[in-house]
């Protein structure tokens, strides 16, 4: 399966970790691509690099990439402006794509139809084609203008999923709560895994890995 994951510059860049970390290991052939303001997250957030943009951003997403995509599927990083990618197509016949974090101002861009880079780019096919779009935004608290523009995306038949985890499964750690997430959107994507245990079942089903 064929999907596209996005890193825009929201926080919580463990959850495109993860995200990629899952989609390998199901086999999936994932087109990676990342924001300048993603990189910087990623740097910040996951390799503790300081505060400062990264000097390389493509080094990042290298490394970002090498400790993440762990599993049998196939990576490609794509060019934030690369709008020759198959993805910036509806032709491509792609059949879903995530955007993990999604920061406010991508919203709004991909909610109101002015795409200016591969990201929103391939969300707008996504909806245009009636296939599967999951966006998950982590910001706190919400705005009104976040608020109309969640409810825009879900009318145009997006699943607007925020990074608010739970707790019913009694998680014991943070990569608990990040899978816990993950799960989810790969559940929408429809793309399978064993990250979390099922309501009911024993929670030795899940299967998940630290980071």
């Amino acid at each position: 399966m064929r999907v596209f994951l996005g890193v825009t510059g929201a926080s919580g860049a463990v959850y495109a970790g993860h995200a990629l970390r899952a989609l390998t290991d199901a086999g999936c052939d994932v087109g990676l691509c990342v924001s300048g303001s993603g990189a910087h997250v990623i740097s910040h957030e996951i390799l503790e690099a300081g505060t400062r943009p990264p000097e390389d951003p493509g080094m990042v997403v290298a490394t970002f990439v090498e400790r993440y995509a762990t599993g049998p599927g196939s990576v490609t990083v794509l060019g934030l402006n690369d709008l020759t990618a198959p993805f910036a197509s509806g032709s491509s016949l792609a059949p879903a794509a995530l955007i993990a974090p999604c920061s406010g101002a991508s919203m709004a861009c991909i909610a109101h139809g002015t795409a200016r880079n591969l990201i929103h780019r391939c969300a707008d096919v996504m909806l245009k084609e009636r296939r599967r779009l999951v966006v998950m935004p982590r910001e706190t608290p919400l705005s009104l203008i976040h608020l109309e523009n969640m409810a825009t995306l879900t009318r145009a038949g997006a699943i607007v999923m925020p990074a608010m985890p739970g707790f019913y499964n009694h998680p014991r750690s943070v990569d608990q709560l990040v899978d816990f997430m993950v799960a989810k959107a790969l559940d929408h994507l429809g793309v399978p895994h064993d990250l979390i245990a099922r309501w009911g079942e024993d929670p030795a089903a899940a299967h998940g890995r630290p980071a």
